[in-house]
């Protein structure tokens, strides 16, 4: 009898066990993406939204959302509970219980001395909640909510992300051109000083015109140096967007300029507006669950025990099985406080969404307006260089030939290179700002959004 209660005992511990779910260290998120040798536009947002820290922290508040809204599905499942325990006593009330629960009475036990027993228990017990005041289902209901916030919260960063990717990109691209300017500049000067100092020999320029032209030259490779610098600076946080410490930036110029923009400009698209209706639907839901805390709950439960005595080798089984209804008479206004608090927060995040609402309508505007003055910019600019660069070609000529002073000359190639500066800093920014008008609008920057997106319908 005994062996057989021990058997007993272990199989339905072994059985525990693998009820148990198994535990892990966490899910491998796979291996880093390939760095390409030469970036796209697109293909760096990309990369930032598989690779930038932030795209991960993101992807954990999503899993965390999930996991909570999994606890409170739990409502819905039954309890079930399995218990064992050993205990030994020369105490009257239990060690007669013992034998009464073992089956193992008889006549001759005196009540007052029964003497010693014990007992080798095991206990299952599954437990229901048939009704809870509907507090449960609004928790369901607002971890839902979560759930599709914190999804929706993801969109939202990985726009951001991508507009401040395309955003570095074409400052890296703009600070190519301008450390270019910065070279042509340096070049034609110092050809110009060479002319200089031949006709300086040749006696046909004063000593003061030569040094004018050479303080240019060491002008003209200052700037060269703060534009390299810039440079630099631009590649250094293009790679920190990217999630990358290190490495070689090459970008690739003939693509990523054609951002079509919709004909009609709105902030309706906007993740952070689907994101606080996300919100106020957990709101709703959190002053359900609070009214429901003063409602009655209902609960069933059921239990089978097994007694097993070693000393008296004797068994028995039990069972019981039932309704309970609990319903609290006052809790020191407790529950009022939670749904005057519930309520609350949930016309506060109502006036968030007005309010946000304005916002991001102003901000579409702002952008639009930006995005039509980079353009006008850009086509004044154009004319500048051309009507620069030709006044510059005649000015080097007229100089060679000794009909214009070097100061003169500088004050035309000081011209020239400032035009030239105007125009690569009106092509930047007239690409940001198409960038930022589509992020204005809640769009993705390019026609196809990357495959790592999850899209939020409203």
């Amino acid at each position: 009898m005994r062996t057989l209660m021990h058997r007993s005992v272990l199989a339905c511990l072994f059985g525990c066990f693998l009820l148990l779910p198994s535990l892990s260290s966490g899910q491998d998120t796979g291996a880093p993406p390939e760095v390409p040798a030469v970036w796209t536009a697109e293909r760096a947002v990309d990369f930032a939204l598989a690779n930038s820290p932030d795209s991960r922290i993101v992807l954990e508040r999503i899993t965390s959302a999930e996991a909570q809204a999994r606890m409170a599905d739990a409502a819905d499942l039954p309890v079930v509970n399995l218990s064992g325990a050993y205990s030994q006593t020369d105490n009257p009330m239990y060690s007669f219980g013992n034998i009464l629960n073992q089956g193992a009475f008889d006549n001759s036990i005196d009540f007052n001395d029964p003497g010693r027993t014990d007992n080798p228990q095991l206990k299952a017990e599954i437990q229901y909640r048939l009704y809870s005041g509907g507090k449960d289902t609004a928790d369901r209901q607002a971890a839902a909510a979560r759930v599709d916030g914190a999804a929706i919260d993801r969109t939202s960063l990985y726009r951001r992300l991508a507009f401040e990717v395309v955003r570095a990109f074409h400052t890296i691209v703009q600070a190519e051109e301008m450390t270019a300017v910065r070279m042509e500049a340096l070049k034609a000067i110092t050809s110009s000083l060479e002319v200089a100092r031949a006709r300086f020999e040749a006696g046909t320029l004063l000593q003061e015109d030569l040094l004018t032209i050479e303080l240019q030259q060491a002008t003209a490779s200052e700037s060269l140096i703060a534009s390299r610098h810039a440079e630099e600076l631009a590649r250094r946080r293009f790679l920190n967007l990217l999630g990358l410490p290190t490495g070689e930036v090459r970008v690739d110029c003939s693509t990523g300029f054609l951002q079509e923009l919709p004909a009609t400009v709105s902030a309706a698209g906007r993740p952070e507006l689907a994101s606080l209706k996300a919100a106020i639907r957990a709101a709703e839901a959190a002053v359900a669950a609070a009214s429901g805390a003063k409602k009655p709950t209902v609960d069933t439960f059921a239990s089978w025990q097994l007694d097993n005595g070693t000393i008296l080798d004797d068994n028995g089984d039990s069972w019981m099985a039932g309704l309970r209804l609990n319903y609290t008479l006052y809790d020191g206004n407790h529950s009022n406080a939670a749904i005057a608090l519930a309520e609350s927060q949930l016309r506060e995040t109502r006036a968030q969404l007005a309010r946000t609402e304005l916002a991001l309508d102003l901000e579409v505007q702002q952008a639009e307006l930006d995005y039509d003055q980079a353009g006008q910019r850009l086509q004044v600019t154009e004319k500048m260089v051309a009507a620069a660069e030709e006044t510059a070609r005649l000015s080097r000529e007229r100089f060679r030939e000794g009909v214009i002073l070097a100061i003169d000359l500088i004050d035309v190639e000081t011209r020239l290179s400032d035009a030239l500066a105007r125009r690569s800093s009106a092509k930047c920014m007239h690409q940001i700002a198409r960038a930022n008008l589509r992020r204005a609008m809640g769009l993705p920057q390019f026609a196809e959004a990357p495959a790592t997106e999850k899209e939020i319908s409203q």
